[in-house]
Protein backbone atom coordinates (compact mmCIF):
# COMPACT_ATOMS: atom_id res chain seq x y z
CA UNK A 1 0.00 0.00 0.00
CA UNK A 2 1.65 3.22 -0.76
CA UNK A 3 2.63 5.74 1.99
CA UNK A 4 0.28 8.50 1.45
CA UNK A 5 -2.56 6.54 0.68
CA UNK A 6 -2.08 4.83 3.85
CA UNK A 7 -1.73 8.27 5.62
CA UNK A 8 -4.99 9.45 4.47
CA UNK A 9 -6.88 5.95 5.48
CA UNK A 10 -4.93 6.63 8.98
CA UNK A 11 -6.51 10.13 9.01
CA UNK A 12 -9.87 9.35 8.62
CA UNK A 13 -9.65 6.50 11.02
CA UNK A 14 -8.62 8.93 13.52
CA UNK A 15 -11.31 11.42 12.94
CA UNK A 16 -14.62 8.99 12.68
CA UNK A 17 -13.10 6.28 15.33
CA UNK A 18 -11.00 8.32 17.61
CA UNK A 19 -12.85 11.49 17.70
CA UNK A 20 -9.51 13.60 16.81
CA UNK A 21 -10.33 17.62 16.89
CA UNK A 22 -9.83 19.83 13.57
CA UNK A 23 -6.16 21.45 15.76
CA UNK A 24 -4.95 17.73 16.37
CA UNK A 25 -6.13 16.16 12.63
CA UNK A 26 -3.94 19.48 11.37
CA UNK A 27 -1.11 18.43 13.83
CA UNK A 28 -0.83 14.65 12.64
CA UNK A 29 -1.09 16.00 8.98
CA UNK A 30 1.76 18.32 9.60
CA UNK A 31 4.09 15.52 10.95
CA UNK A 32 3.11 12.85 8.54
CA UNK A 33 3.84 14.80 5.70
CA UNK A 34 7.31 15.34 6.56
CA UNK A 35 7.67 12.06 7.38
CA UNK A 36 6.21 11.34 3.82
CA UNK A 37 8.83 13.73 2.11
CA UNK A 38 11.63 12.23 4.42
CA UNK A 39 10.49 8.44 3.19
CA UNK A 40 10.30 9.29 -0.79
CA UNK A 41 13.69 11.45 -0.98
CA UNK A 42 15.05 7.78 -0.15
CA UNK A 43 13.03 6.43 -2.72
CA UNK A 44 10.43 4.75 -0.09
CA UNK A 45 7.01 4.64 -1.34
CA UNK A 46 5.03 1.30 -0.01
CA UNK A 47 4.33 1.19 4.23
CA UNK A 48 5.97 -2.35 3.59
CA UNK A 49 9.00 -0.53 2.85
CA UNK A 50 9.59 1.31 6.22
CA UNK A 51 12.22 0.08 8.42
CA UNK A 52 13.25 1.08 12.22
CA UNK A 53 15.97 2.43 10.75
CA UNK A 54 14.46 4.95 8.39
CA UNK A 55 12.16 6.15 11.16
CA UNK A 56 15.43 6.71 12.84
CA UNK A 57 17.13 8.49 10.31
CA UNK A 58 13.86 10.59 10.15
CA UNK A 59 14.44 11.57 13.55
CA UNK A 60 18.00 12.28 13.66
CA UNK A 61 17.71 14.60 10.42
CA UNK A 62 15.23 16.91 12.53
CA UNK A 63 18.07 17.25 15.22
CA UNK A 64 17.56 21.52 14.92
CA UNK A 65 14.47 21.10 16.37
CA UNK A 66 13.02 21.03 19.82
CA UNK A 67 12.87 17.83 21.94
CA UNK A 68 9.06 17.88 22.55
CA UNK A 69 8.43 18.95 18.77
CA UNK A 70 10.90 15.13 17.95
CA UNK A 71 8.73 13.21 20.74
CA UNK A 72 5.33 14.31 19.12
CA UNK A 73 6.87 13.31 15.54
CA UNK A 74 7.96 9.92 17.06
CA UNK A 75 4.05 9.80 18.88
CA UNK A 76 2.65 10.56 15.56
CA UNK A 77 4.69 8.41 13.78
CA UNK A 78 3.99 5.15 16.42
CA UNK A 79 0.22 6.02 16.00
CA UNK A 80 0.60 5.26 12.47
CA UNK A 81 2.55 1.93 12.55
CA UNK A 82 0.71 0.61 15.15
CA UNK A 83 -2.63 1.64 13.23
CA UNK A 84 -1.04 -0.42 9.99
CA UNK A 85 -0.37 -3.30 12.50
CA UNK A 86 -3.69 -3.13 13.43
CA UNK A 87 -5.40 -2.89 10.01
CA UNK A 88 -3.30 -6.13 8.86
CA UNK A 89 -2.04 -3.79 6.22
CA UNK A 90 1.79 -4.83 7.73
CA UNK A 91 3.19 -7.85 9.18
CA UNK A 92 5.25 -5.92 11.85
CA UNK A 93 5.46 -2.30 13.39
CA UNK A 94 8.58 -0.60 12.43
CA UNK A 95 8.38 2.25 15.19
CA UNK A 96 7.97 -0.39 18.08
CA UNK A 97 11.20 -0.66 19.61
CA UNK A 98 12.17 3.00 19.35
CA UNK A 99 12.48 4.86 22.10
CA UNK A 100 10.83 8.37 22.91
CA UNK A 101 13.15 11.28 23.66
CA UNK A 102 13.38 12.20 27.51
CA UNK A 103 11.60 15.24 27.79
CA UNK A 104 12.49 17.76 30.60
CA UNK A 105 9.22 18.06 32.47
CA UNK A 106 9.28 21.82 33.60
CA UNK A 107 6.83 22.87 36.01
CA UNK A 108 3.33 25.30 35.04
CA UNK A 109 3.74 28.53 36.45
CA UNK A 110 0.28 30.14 38.72
CA UNK A 111 -0.31 33.02 40.18
CA UNK A 112 -0.27 33.11 44.24
CA UNK A 113 -4.03 33.76 45.55
CA UNK A 114 -3.04 37.20 46.06
CA UNK A 115 -2.67 38.15 42.35
CA UNK A 116 -5.65 36.35 41.04
CA UNK A 117 -7.59 38.58 44.09
CA UNK A 118 -5.80 41.61 41.90
CA UNK A 119 -6.51 40.29 38.26
CA UNK A 120 -10.45 39.32 38.99
CA UNK A 121 -10.77 42.97 40.99
CA UNK A 122 -12.13 44.42 38.33
CA UNK A 123 -14.51 47.67 38.44
CA UNK A 124 -17.84 47.31 36.76
CA UNK A 125 -18.89 50.13 34.35
CA UNK A 126 -19.25 49.13 30.58
CA UNK A 127 -21.04 45.69 29.19
CA UNK A 128 -17.12 44.91 28.55
CA UNK A 129 -16.22 45.24 32.02
CA UNK A 130 -18.85 42.87 33.57
CA UNK A 131 -17.63 40.13 30.36
CA UNK A 132 -14.19 40.12 31.25
CA UNK A 133 -15.07 39.81 35.00
CA UNK A 134 -17.48 36.73 33.97
CA UNK A 135 -14.80 35.51 31.79
CA UNK A 136 -11.83 35.27 34.06
CA UNK A 137 -13.87 34.16 37.34
CA UNK A 138 -15.11 31.34 35.06
CA UNK A 139 -11.39 30.19 33.81
CA UNK A 140 -10.02 30.17 37.08
CA UNK A 141 -13.04 29.20 38.98
CA UNK A 142 -13.54 26.10 36.71
CA UNK A 143 -10.22 25.45 35.43
CA UNK A 144 -11.40 25.74 31.54
CA UNK A 145 -8.80 25.66 28.85
CA UNK A 146 -9.14 29.08 26.86
CA UNK A 147 -10.74 27.42 24.21
CA UNK A 148 -12.94 25.89 26.07
CA UNK A 149 -14.11 29.19 27.67
CA UNK A 150 -14.59 30.82 24.45
CA UNK A 151 -16.71 27.94 22.87
CA UNK A 152 -19.29 28.11 25.81
CA UNK A 153 -23.20 28.63 24.53
CA UNK A 154 -25.26 29.97 26.33
CA UNK A 155 -26.96 26.64 26.98
CA UNK A 156 -23.56 24.73 28.86
CA UNK A 157 -24.74 26.71 31.69
CA UNK A 158 -27.01 24.64 34.61
CA UNK A 159 -27.59 27.23 36.85
CA UNK A 160 -30.16 25.12 38.75
CA UNK A 161 -28.00 22.54 39.23
CA UNK A 162 -24.67 25.24 39.46
CA UNK A 163 -22.53 23.04 37.28
CA UNK A 164 -21.06 23.97 33.57
CA UNK A 165 -20.96 21.57 30.71
CA UNK A 166 -17.45 21.74 28.83
CA UNK A 167 -16.38 20.04 25.53
CA UNK A 168 -12.99 19.73 26.04
CA UNK A 169 -10.49 17.87 23.90
CA UNK A 170 -11.30 15.04 21.53
CA UNK A 171 -14.87 16.05 21.66
CA UNK A 172 -14.82 14.30 25.48
CA UNK A 173 -17.44 15.98 27.34
CA UNK A 174 -17.37 17.00 31.84
CA UNK A 175 -19.32 18.85 33.67
CA UNK A 176 -17.69 20.91 36.19
CA UNK A 177 -19.34 22.56 39.28
CA UNK A 178 -19.78 26.32 38.87
CA UNK A 179 -18.92 28.42 42.19
CA UNK A 180 -20.90 31.15 43.80
CA UNK A 181 -18.43 33.94 42.49
CA UNK A 182 -18.90 32.68 38.94
CA UNK A 183 -22.28 32.24 39.01
CA UNK A 184 -23.05 35.54 40.38
CA UNK A 185 -20.48 37.81 38.13
CA UNK A 186 -21.83 35.16 35.04
CA UNK A 187 -25.59 36.18 35.87
CA UNK A 188 -24.72 39.99 36.10
CA UNK A 189 -22.84 39.82 32.98
CA UNK A 190 -26.08 38.03 31.38
CA UNK A 191 -28.07 40.72 32.25
CA UNK A 192 -25.51 43.09 30.27
CA UNK A 193 -25.49 40.72 27.29
CA UNK A 194 -27.87 42.09 24.89
CA UNK A 195 -26.02 44.92 24.74
CA UNK A 196 -22.87 43.63 23.50
CA UNK A 197 -25.50 41.24 20.66
CA UNK A 198 -26.05 44.49 18.27
CA UNK A 199 -29.41 43.14 17.00
CA UNK A 200 -27.51 40.12 15.58
CA UNK A 201 -28.37 36.23 16.86
CA UNK A 202 -25.25 34.55 18.93
CA UNK A 203 -25.62 31.36 20.81
CA UNK A 204 -21.87 31.83 22.41
CA UNK A 205 -22.18 33.40 25.86
CA UNK A 206 -18.62 35.53 25.46
CA UNK A 207 -19.20 37.89 22.48
CA UNK A 208 -16.72 40.73 21.62
CA UNK A 209 -17.31 44.16 20.46
CA UNK A 210 -19.12 42.72 16.90
CA UNK A 211 -21.85 41.01 18.72
CA UNK A 212 -19.85 38.10 17.69
CA UNK A 213 -18.15 34.52 19.51
CA UNK A 214 -15.22 35.75 21.56
CA UNK A 215 -11.99 34.28 19.52
CA UNK A 216 -8.71 33.12 21.75
CA UNK A 217 -6.68 35.71 20.31
CA UNK A 218 -9.54 38.45 21.46
CA UNK A 219 -9.46 37.04 24.95
CA UNK A 220 -5.61 36.64 25.21
CA UNK A 221 -5.89 40.74 24.18
CA UNK A 222 -7.78 41.34 26.84
CA UNK A 223 -6.05 39.66 29.40
CA UNK A 224 -2.86 41.27 28.33
CA UNK A 225 -4.55 44.22 28.86
CA UNK A 226 -6.26 43.91 32.28
CA UNK A 227 -2.40 42.74 33.32
CA UNK A 228 -0.61 45.70 32.11
CA UNK A 229 -3.35 47.65 33.91
CA UNK A 230 -3.01 45.76 37.35
CA UNK A 231 0.72 45.75 37.33
CA UNK A 232 1.14 42.23 36.89
CA UNK A 233 3.33 39.94 34.78
CA UNK A 234 2.27 40.42 31.49
CA UNK A 235 3.64 37.27 30.04
CA UNK A 236 0.30 35.78 32.41
CA UNK A 237 -1.11 33.30 29.75
CA UNK A 238 -4.95 32.57 29.83
CA UNK A 239 -3.44 28.67 30.58
CA UNK A 240 -1.59 30.40 34.08
CA UNK A 241 -5.22 30.80 35.60
CA UNK A 242 -5.65 27.05 34.32
CA UNK A 243 -3.01 25.92 36.35
CA UNK A 244 -3.71 28.47 39.60
CA UNK A 245 -7.16 26.86 39.71
CA UNK A 246 -5.39 23.07 40.01
CA UNK A 247 -2.21 24.24 42.11
CA UNK A 248 -4.85 26.39 44.46
CA UNK A 249 -7.18 23.09 45.07
CA UNK A 250 -4.12 21.15 45.32
CA UNK A 251 -2.37 23.05 48.41
CA UNK A 252 -5.82 23.38 50.22
CA UNK A 253 -5.98 19.67 50.13
CA UNK A 254 -8.37 18.82 47.61
CA UNK A 255 -8.33 15.28 45.78
CA UNK A 256 -5.94 14.33 42.63
CA UNK A 257 -8.99 12.07 41.41
CA UNK A 258 -11.68 15.49 41.00
CA UNK A 259 -8.98 17.85 40.17
CA UNK A 260 -8.03 15.29 37.30
CA UNK A 261 -12.04 15.57 36.24
CA UNK A 262 -12.24 18.82 36.25
CA UNK A 263 -9.58 19.82 34.41
CA UNK A 264 -10.72 16.99 31.92
CA UNK A 265 -7.47 15.00 31.87
CA UNK A 266 -7.35 12.00 30.23
CA UNK A 267 -4.51 10.36 32.45
CA UNK A 268 -3.80 11.25 36.10
CA UNK A 269 -0.07 11.44 35.27
CA UNK A 270 -0.93 15.00 33.62
CA UNK A 271 -2.47 16.07 36.70
CA UNK A 272 0.01 14.71 39.26
CA UNK A 273 2.78 17.65 38.07
CA UNK A 274 0.87 19.63 40.33
CA UNK A 275 1.36 17.78 43.49
CA UNK A 276 4.94 18.66 42.61
CA UNK A 277 4.68 22.31 42.16
CA UNK A 278 3.03 22.17 45.91
CA UNK A 279 6.34 19.88 47.40
CA UNK A 280 8.23 22.75 45.41
CA UNK A 281 6.02 25.43 47.40
CA UNK A 282 6.22 24.19 50.81
CA UNK A 283 9.80 23.52 50.69
CA UNK A 284 10.36 27.21 49.07
CA UNK A 285 8.22 28.68 52.32
CA UNK A 286 9.86 25.96 54.99
CA UNK A 287 14.02 27.28 53.35
CA UNK A 288 12.24 30.86 53.66
CA UNK A 289 10.34 31.06 56.75
CA UNK A 290 11.85 28.27 59.42
CA UNK A 291 14.72 29.74 61.75
CA UNK A 292 16.83 26.94 61.30
CA UNK A 293 16.25 25.82 57.63
CA UNK A 294 20.01 27.37 57.00
CA UNK A 295 22.95 27.62 59.10
CA UNK A 296 24.40 30.85 59.00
Amino acid sequence: MKIEDAIKDFINYCIFEKGLSDKTKLSYENDLKLYLDFLNNRYIYDVCSIKSDDIKDFLKNRHDEETSTIAHNLTVIKNFHSYLLKEKIVLSNASEFIERPKLKKSLPKSLSIEDVDVLLDIPLKTPFDYRNKAMLELMYGCGLRVSELVNLEITDIDKNNCLIRIMGKGSKEREVPLGEYALYYLDLYLEKRSLLLKNKSCNKLFLNNHGIGMTRQGFFKNLKSILLMKGLNPDVSPHTLRHSFATHLINRGADLRSIQEMLGHSDISTTRIYTKVSDETVIESYNKYHYRSTKE
